[in-house]
Formats: structure tokens, C-alpha cells, sequence
């Protein structure tokens, strides 16, 4: 059987609500709204961690950022990891990765050099996009076009975007005859800022006033202190209308342009091809954009910032449809990819294989995911940045966020679906939030989360919660992960067994 060939997108900050697809139709995103016509779109997915680096570490190992070492922006992968152009790579396939990696633990543009598993000649991020660029140029990128007045006078072409050259790149790939299968990755950075696009994207939104709801009035009571820290900074540092609306037509212009550039690449897809190729879109995570008072993204874990877009394109498409019940995270990607493949899904992957649901259509009601915080930045100085341990389990329509140095979190998307409520202390869901605190702990336990301890397991709400306890210490070795060799047992210095 011919082994499938892989086209993997992804956007950065673009959370399901900047999708016309996703319930937003007035931010013109056309080519994303044909592809979830024509795939499978799940309704809700999760990101491992709403910021950039650590959410890449997910998408690209299969392990949580925790595992990967990847947990805060500008920290690496670890040593004994390993990505999905690796793994690829190493079954004979051709990877090639365009645009932003931000997972090298150098900064925001990496270092210009093609990490192992993708092929050099493709590579191209922040850095050696900036190669291409004069300084006056970086200027302008990175100092003066961020606001509509400087969009419109410059009314630089496409071709000056990072996004419109990745295209172009993804384009020359697809058009190379080959015989290997393939796994292409593209990654823009659009619509993250500073949101560069032609003028004709930021005329469409000159007059648009993002509402994010009834939650832009959240006065936070109940709610963890650095909640309420994080609103007083956010509202002074963007613009908000009285009522509390965002306006920035920067950001929906890119939004609406990155849209027209991955049309581009779609259009190469369906015409150069094989017609065995699977297409998957992605983002790293959304932003608040006013709800809650807040904008960006990171700490806390509100819809808006951790519910992300996840589409899925068969070859056959026949199968297309939605999965709106299966809980889905980062971390199932690339067992998925690999299953579809014929390779073997290591047991160190710490997802779930979507196979079944874009094969069959499955809907899986019990399945939970967990999405994990530590620190936005390890370069950062500022308390926004700081370490703020955080673990949140979604199970059914209930989310529960245990804030390890905080108030604690739990709400019932399905009653309260703007997370204005958080019924931590509401005994009329106390059994619920129990069940959910101990699948939780079993989880940190279970993936070795080297910021588990007694501290999360001792919450004032959950007096009935107990220690999984044995004489001798319960161990948690490596799992296995295809590439190294068995854990070995301290004591016999034999291949570890539970």
C-alpha cells in the first residue's frame, strides 16, 4: 500500500473564534471555512498550553511540554526528545518544515539553523526569513507596521510578508517531482502581531469592533488574584472601547489575509498532490481579545486562549463532518499522523490516535484532556511572567483548573459556557469536581509531571483526597519511545518492570 503523504498548517494566536467556520463568518476566512467543509472539524480541541513554545512542543513531539522540557517560551526540547520530522524522517519519508519553529529555547526568530528531521533547503525561520529583509525593512516589520494608519501608508505587497514567502516555498515543494511520500509542515506566524498584511486586509476591518461578550464585564470575584492582576495590566496596554469591545483591525486583517495565503497553498495541494495526501490545520493557541478583561494569551485557562481550531482533510471526502463531542488535545496529533501512516505510536506519545474519528466518525463523550501552565516567558522578569503552576482537566462540559499558588477554578461550560461562575466551593458539584481532581492528580502522576507533589493533591475543597502511597516509592520510569533503549532498574540493572 502506498504510504500517505501529510501537508500539516498551522497559524499562530488563532483561536476556533477567528474562524468563520467556528461560529464567526463576518472575519472572511474562506479558505479555512471550504477546508472544514470538506474535512472533519473538531469542535473542541484543546491546546497542550495557551503560549507559543510549549504549545509547538506538544504539536511537534506528541508529549506534553512537561515531558518535552519545552514548558515556558525559550526553553528547548530536551535531548532524548523527538519530533515528528524525526520520526518521519527515519520511515522514509521526506519533512520539510517552512516558517516559524520557536522551539530551539533561542528566541522568537530562532537561530537560522534547520534542527534535525527537516530537510535544510525548505527551513526557513524567523531568521533566516530577516536574512532576506534590509535592516530598514526588520524596521518596519517589527517597529512600524502595527497600526492601521501605518498599514495604509506603506501598503506593503504581500510578498514583503513572512506568511506570503512560506506559501511560496510550500508551493516550490509540492511542485517537486519525487518518489518518497511526504510530510510537509507549514508555519505562519500570521495573525500574530505585528500583523503584517496588505492594506486592502486592514481597509475590510477599519470600522470592526471585536464584542467578546458578556464576559468582557467579568469583575473576577471568586476568581485567582493574578486573574485580577492580569486584567488591571491588560486593559491599560490595549485598545478597548467604553463597553469593553476590542477594536484592532491589524489583528482581524491578518487574520483575514493569513486566510488567503493558506487558500494559496490549498489550491496547490488539490492541483499538485497526491491524491492520497491528508491536509490538517492547526493554531498554537487563541487570545483573549477582551473577554474577561484581558487580551493576549497564557496563565489562565478561559476558552478563548486554550480552545483551538483543528481540522482534518481525508483524501476521501466523503468522510467529512464534525466531531462535537470527542475532547481532543496537541498531543493526539501526531499519533494520529502516525497510525494513519502504518508506524508505530510509541508509548512515550502521550495522546490518543483520532483515527477512529476521522475514519469512522467516532464521537468519544469520556474522553478528558488536560491543559498545563508554568510560566509565559524564562527571559521575562515582569509577575505576569512569573511561575504560576497550573493544571486544568476538561472531562465532558466541565472544566476544572487547580491553581497550584491560588484560587482554584471549576465551571460547567454547558450553563455558564462564558466561565463567569467558577463553582469551585458549590457542593451541588462537589462529587464531580472530586472525580475530576483525582483523575488530575493521577494524570501529573502518570506522565511524570515533574511539578507534581503533595501541593496539588491538598486542596482545601477535596478533604477526602488520598495518596496513592507504597513503602519503596512508586516509580514512573520513561516510557519507551522507539528510539532509546529500556529503562533500566536502579537497584537490578535490569530492564525496568512495574
Amino acid at each position: 500500500m502506498t504510504q500517505p503523504n501529510f501537508v500539516f498548517i498551522m497559524t499562530d494566536s488563532q483561536g476556533a473564534n477567528n474562524i468563520g467556520a467556528y461560529g464567526r463568518p463576518e472575519l472572511q476566512t474562506p479558505h479555512l471555512d471550504r477546508l472544514a467543509a470538506e474535512g472533519i472539524r473538531f469542535e473542541r480541541a484543546y491546546t497542550t498550553c495557551p503560549i507559543c513554545t510549549p504549545a509547538r512542543g506538544g504539536i511537534f513531539t506528541g508529549e506534553y511540554p512537561h515531558t518535552c522540557g519545552a514548558w515556558a517560551n525559550e526553553l528547548p526540547l530536551t535531548l532524548t526528545t523527538h519530533t515528528m520530522g524525526q520520526r518521519f524522517r527515519d520511515n522514509g519519508y521526506h519533512t520539510a518544515f517552512i516558517g516559524k519553529w520557536h522551539l530551539c529555547g533561542q528566541d522568537y526568530f530562532d537561530t537560522g539553523i534547520c534542527p534535525d528531521g527537516w530537510d535544510d533547503a525548505y527551513w526557513f525561520d524567523g531568521r533566516r526569513y530577516m536574512s532576506e529583509l534590509t535592516d530598514e525593512e526588520i524596521r518596519l516589520w517589527r517597529q512600524v507596521l502595527t497600526t492601521t494608519e501605518a498599514l495604509k501608508e506603506y501598503d506593503v505587497p504581500a510578498e514583503f510578508t513572512w506568511g506570503h514567502r512560506i506559501s511560496e516555498r510550500a508551493i516550490r515543494f509540492l511542485q517537486q517531482p519525487r518518489e518518497q511520500p511526504f510530510v510537509l509542515v507549514l508555519s505562519y506566524d500570521e495573525p500574530h502581531g505585528p500583523c503584517t498584511c496588505p492594506k486592502e486586509y486592514v481597509e475590510r476591518f477599519e470600522d470592526y469592533i471585536w464584542d467578546p461578550g458578556p464576559s468582557k464585564h467579568d469583575d473576577m470575584c471568586n476568581k485567582p488574584t493574578l486573574h485580577r492582576r492580569f486584567q488591571d495590566h491588560f486593559r491599560n496596554t490595549w485598545e478597548f472601547t467604553e463597553d469593553g469591545c476590542l477594536y484592532y483591525p491589524p489583528f482581524f486583517a491578518c487574520n483575514s489575509f493569513v486566510d488567503a495565503e493558506i487558500g494559496a497553498v490549498l489550491a496547490a495541494v488539490d492541483r499538485l498532490a497526491p491524491p492520497n495526501t491528508w491536509v490538517i490545520f492547526t493554531s498554537d493557541h487563541g487570545q483573549y481579545m477582551g473577554a474577561h478583561g484581558l487580551n493576549g494569551k497564557g496563565l489562565v485557562m478561559y476558552e478563548e486562549a486554550a480552545h483551538i481550531p483543528l481540522i482534518v482533510r481525508p483524501p476521501d471526502r466523503t468522510l467529512a463532518g464534525t466531531v462535537d463531542r470527542t475532547l481532543v488535545s496537541h498531543v493526539d496529533i501526531l499519533p494520529t499522523m502516525l497510525e494513519i501512516a502504518g508506524l508505530e505510536v510509541p508509548p512515550v506519545l502521550e495522546g490518543e490516535s483520532l483515527v477512529p474519528n476521522v475514519t469512522r466518525g467516532e464521537q468519544r463523550s469520556e474522553k478528558e484532556v488536560v491543559i498545563e501552565w508554568n510560566r509565559a516567558d524564562v527571559d521575562n522578569l515582569d509577575l505576569i511572567s512569573g511561575l504560576y503552576p497550573s493544571r486544568c482537566l476538561l472531562s465532558g462540559n466541565y472544566k476544572l483548573v487547580v491553581n497550584l499558588l491560588d484560587t482554584d477554578e471549576l465551571y460547567d461550560l454547558a450553563a455558564d459556557p462564558h466561565e463567569m461562575a467558577n463553582r469551585i466551593d458549590d457542593p451541588a458539584l462537589a462529587a464531580i469536581r472530586d472525580t475530576m481532581h483525582d483523575h488530575l492528580v493521577d494524570w501529573m502522576n502518570d506522565t511524570r509531571d515533574p511539578f507534581r507533589g503533595p501541593g496539588w493533591l491538598e486542596r482545601p475543597w477535596h478533604t477526602s483526597a488520598s495518596y496513592r502511597h507504597d513503602p519503596h516509592g512508586l516509580k514512573y520510569p520513561r516510557p519507551a519511545d522507539g528510539y532509546l533503549p529500556p529503562t533500566l532498574d536502579y537497584m537490578t540493572g535490569k530492564p525496568w518492570q512495574k
